[in-house]
């Protein structure tokens, strides 16, 4: 049965996308999207790049733009999100003290900057990186060059900003708490290859350690004193050791939570008539049969479109493979696959990592699981990317050497070829 009213709780992607199908979709009923922040529903991926280096805009991160919602009759409360939730009576409460009805409700609450208890974390000059006022601050404090910078956090988010805070002429230097960068993600071959990029343009690394106090003088920062007993001179320490799935509105109101909002591939939820998606869900993906949370903006993209189809009663499922990208330096990357079955294997590389231009492939058990791309070219027909969901989603045997040998084309390894 279609619903009358829809609730949409999260402000992101996840959310915008979700009443953006709505609406594509036919539903005619009431759309409601509310969030915390005030600002009009954003993409966070630029953030960390285009954003904050200053080659995009405000009006090149929305989601769709800002006449959209009204011109499609989706109410809109920034700054007033949900604190409250009733299965029971099918009702939430808002921020302002208000009330609302809903007959399907959508949890896209996203996540939040993990926790980091360490003494001087609430120095001047201390941040964590998230939302866009995060982004448009640091970028004011990275701009002129010549600050001492220092990030905590080896992962995606912390090598980004290393990048980023390198190529404005500042004085960089990288903690983690890994041997090698990144390593978790992709192991550490290629983990190596993003620090000698990052060295080759003047970012320091202290791997693995950990910062043991940021010290600072008259309310501001000065430094950060590792766990050798390093003191490193800091202007602007950015604390980037991942996130956390917001679920304490999912919490209090009783629903399953594992590692995030548990669902089913449809997004469902334990509780009737709530849906989940976006970085707070962990949603049970078909192809392995196994719940994934994702924390990247395909999954977001993908999660709204499901979200929306599913709270309509129609047949979808998140069933994509999994995608994200990086841009760090003169290096252009993009990812597909689960790094769950690709974990402990060796890559099979095609290219060279000397020449920055080349595809890995995971296996497991012959059967290709993840692959990823650098400075490909995307002129080649079927690009890589198409190459590697094609392989994975065929599930068939191919052999490393074939992988590796640049003389096989892309469209010999098609499933259909």
């Amino acid at each position: 049965m279609t619903p009358e009213s829809i609730i949409i709780a999260g402000a992101g992607l996840a959310g915008a996308t979700a009443a953006r199908t709505l609406r594509t979709e036919g539903f005619q009923g009431q759309i409601t999207i509310a969030g915390a922040e005030s600002h009009y529903p954003y993409i966070r991926p630029p953030l960390s790049k285009e954003y904050l280096l200053g080659k995009a805009g405000e009006d090149d991160v929305e989601v769709v733009p800002e006449n959209w919602y009204a011109d499609n009759n989706v109410s809109l409360r920034l700054g007033v999100p949900v604190t409250e939730v009733d299965p029971v009576s099918h009702t939430v409460r808002y921020a302002d003290g208000g009330s609302q009805h809903y007959g399907a409700l959508l949890l896209a609450t996203g996540a939040l900057p993990r926790p980091l208890q360490l003494p001087g974390t609430g120095l001047d000059g201390v941040t964590t990186f998230r939302t866009l006022d995060d982004s448009r601050h640091l970028r004011d404090l990275l701009a002129d060059g010549g600050r001492n910078v220092v990030l905590i956090g080896s992962g995606w988010i912390g090598m980004e900003l290393a990048a980023a805070a390198s190529s404005y002429g500042n004085h960089v230097t990288l903690l983690g708490l890994e041997a090698v960068p990144l390593g978790g993600a992709i192991g550490p071959e290629l983990g190596r290859f993003f620090r000698a990029l990052h060295e080759g343009n003047g970012v320091h690394f202290r791997l693995p350690a950990s910062a043991r106090e940021i010290t600072g003088h008259a309310g501001k920062v000065t430094g950060v004193l590792t766990d050798s007993g390093e003191q490193l001179p800091a202007d602007i320490v950015v604390i980037a050791v991942g996130v956390v799935p917001d679920t304490a509105l999912a919490g209090a109101a009783g629903l399953e939570l594992r590692n995030g909002i548990l669902t089913d591939a449809s997004l469902r939820t334990s509780a009737p008539d709530i849906f989940a998606a976006g970085d707070v869900a962990n949603a049970l993906h078909p192809f392995t049969g196994e719940h994934i949370r994702s924390e990247h903006w395909a999954n977001a993209l993908n999660g709204g479109k499901v979200a929306g189809k599913s709270m309509l009663g129609h047949d979808a499922a998140l069933d994509v493979i999994p995608y994200f990208y990086t841009d760090q330096f003169d290096v252009s990357m993009e990812y597909s696959g689960f790094p769950s079955l690709a974990a402990g294997a060796a890559p099979v590389l095609r290219g060279s990592l000397e020449s920055k231009e080349f595809v890995a492939f995971w296996q497991r058990e012959g059967r290709v699981v993840a692959g990823m791309s650098v400075n490909w070219p995307r002129s080649s027909k079927p690009s890589a990317q198409k190459t590697i969901k094609a392989l994975i989603s065929a599930r068939s045997e191919v052999a490393a050497e074939t992988l590796a040998d640049p003389a096989v084309p892309f469209d010999q390894l098609m499933p259909d070829a």
